[in-house]
C-alpha cells in the first residue's frame, strides 16, 4: 500500500504467490532425523496428493483429503475404495489422455505430415480421427473391467464416417464416433492396427520397418534396441541400379548388408516387416513398389512372424512381458521419474498382483498405489562438498562459498 496503493499491493501478493515453489511444485518434505540414503514413508497428505495427480492430474478433493487427515487412507481397504472412486470419476479421463499420449506418443501425430502427393486423402480431419480413435480405445480398456491384453487383441475399435472410409469399414455415417466390431481374421484390431500408431512409425513418403519394430520393442516390450553406431549411412532410396523400383524389404536387405547395422536390425526389422501390410497412413495394401507385399519374416531365434496377427501372437506368447512393460511405463508416469534397477522388484510384485485379477488396469493401478516406490521416498546419499577453490576456477563461486 505504501508503494502504489492497495491494488498494487494485491498485485505484488499475487505475483509472489504465483512464482512460489509451493505453488508451482508438489513439495514432499524430508522428515527431521532422516539420514542420507535412508527411505521414509510419505505423509498421508502427500500420499493423497500423489494419488490424485496420478489419476486426475489435479489436486485431491475433500473426500480424499479427509481420508488422509483422519489417518484412514493408510488402511488398504480404504485406499482401494478411494482408488475405485477416483477412477470412476470423469476427472480420471485425464489419466487416459495424458498417459496414453505420453506412452504411445499420440501428441506427435500433430507433427506428422505425410506427403500429400502420395497420400491425397490425408487431411486434418483424418489426423484428429486417428488420435480420437486411440484415446477412446485405450479408455475402453482402462475403464472397463477388461484385461490390458485387450490393447493387443481386441477385435473392435472406434470410428466416425471419415475414419471408417479410410479403413474401408462400411455402413458408418456421421461425424460422431461409435464402437464397431472388426471382421474376424482381419489385420486390424488392437493398437497395432490403428492409424495413429502406423502413421507415427512411418516417414512422410513411405513406411519404416525400423520405426515400427523399434516402437514395439520399446513401448510394448520395454526392450529398446541399442542406439545406432555413429556415421551409419541413411537408407538409400528404394530403387535398383537399373532404375527398377524396389520393395521396402529389398531396400532394407541392402542396408543390413553392413555388419555394423545387421545386429540391431535383426531385432527390429522382422517385426516391422510383418506390419508392411499397412501403408504409411494406416491403409491396408497388397502391393509395394508394384509387387505383392511380403509380411512373413523370421526373428533371430528362428521364430516365424506372419503379418500383424503374427506380431500380436508374439506379444501374447509372453504376455507377462507386455504387462511388465505397461506397468513400468505407468509407474514412471505415476512417479514422474525414470524407472531404476531398484524399482524392478516392485514392478514384479505389481505384475504378480495383477495376474491374480486378470491383468485389469485397476489391479495395476492398485499395485502401483500400494507399492514401495509410490508410498516412500529416500534421501540421496550426501556428496562431498565442492570447495570454493574447486568451483571458483570455473567462475561458479567466489572465495568463501561452498556449492553442494
Amino acid at each position: 500500500a505504501a508503494e502504489h496503493g492497495f491494488e498494487r499491493g494485491i498485485q505484488r501478493a499475487l505475483e509472489r504467490a504465483l512464482v512460489s515453489p509451493q505453488f508451482l511444485f508438489r513439495i514432499e518434505r524430508v522428515p527431521r532425523g532422516v539420514q542420507p540414503g535412508q527411505p521414509f514413508e510419505l505423509r498421508a497428505v502427500e500420499l493423497a496428493s500423489r494419488l490424485s495427480y496420478f489419476l486426475w492430474s489435479s489436486m485431491p478433493d475433500d473426500a480424499l483429503l479427509a481420508a488422509a487427515a483422519d489417518g484412514t487412507l493408510a488402511d488398504p481397504r480404504v485406499l482401494s475404495r478411494e482408488i475405485a472412486r477416483l477412477l470412476a470419476d470423469p476427472r480420471a479421463d485425464s489419466l487416459v489422455d495424458n498417459f496414453a499420449s505420453q506412452w504411445l506418443f499420440l501428441r506427435d501425430v500433430a507433427h506428422k505430415d505425410p506427403d500429400l502427393f502420395l497420400f491425397r486423402d490425408y487431411d486434418e480431419n483424418l489426423r484428429r480421427a486417428f488420435v480420437t480413435e486411440t484415446q477412446l480405445f485405450v479408455s475402453s480398456v482402462f475403464r472397463e473391467p477388461r484385461s490390458v491384453l485387450d490393447l493387443i487383441t481386441a477385435n473392435y475399435t472406434f470410428v466416425n464416417e471419415r475414419l471408417a472410409q479410410h479403413y474401408g469399414i462400411p455402413y458408418v455415417r456421421g461425424s460422431y464416433f461409435r464402437r464397431v466390431e472388426l471382421p474376424a481374421g482381419g489385420p486390424r484390431g488392437g493398437l497395432l492396427g490403428q492409424g495413429s500408431i502406423l502413421t507415427l512409425t512411418s516417414y512422410p513418403t513411405r513406411t519404416s520397418p525400423v520405426l515400427r519394430g523399434k516402437f514395439v520393442l520399446d513401448n510394448l516390450l520395454a526392450s529398446p534396441p541399442p542406439p545406432p553406431p555413429p556415421n551409419v549411412p541413411a537408407l538409400a532410396a528404394p530403387t535398383a541400379a537399373e532404375g527398377e523400383k524396389l520393395t521396402m524389404r529389398q531396400a532394407m536387405a541392402a542396408h543390413r548388408a553392413s555388419p555394423q547395422c545387421a545386429s540391431c536390425h535383426a531385432q527390429m526389422d522382422p517385426i516391422g516387416f510383418a506390419l508392411e501390410q499397412f501403408d504409411a497412413v494406416g491403409r491396408v495394401r497388397e502391393l509395394d513398389g508394384g509387387r505383392p507385399v511380403e509380411t512373413d519374416s523370421e526373428l533371430a531365434d528362428g521364430t516365424k512372424v506372419a503379418g500383424a496377427a503374427g506380431v500380436k501372437a508374439l506379444l501374447l506368447k509372453d504376455s507377462e512381458r507386455f504387462v511388465t512393460a505397461l506397468t513400468e511405463k505407468l509407474l514412471m508416469y505415476a512417479l514422474g521419474r525414470n524407472i531404476q534397477y531398484y524399482d524392478l522388484p516392485a514392478v514384479r510384485r505389481i505384475v504378480r498382483h495383477a495376474a491374480g485379477q486378470g491383468y485389469t488396469f485397476r489391479s495395476i493401478v492398485e499395485g502401483i498405489a500400494t507399492s514401495v516406490p509410490f508410498r516412500q521416498r529416500w534421501v540421496p546419499p550426501a556428496r562431498a562438498p565442492r570447495t570454493a577453490t574447486t568451483v571458483a576456477a570455473a567462475g561458479i563461486a567466489t572465495p568463501g562459498q561452498e556449492v553442494h
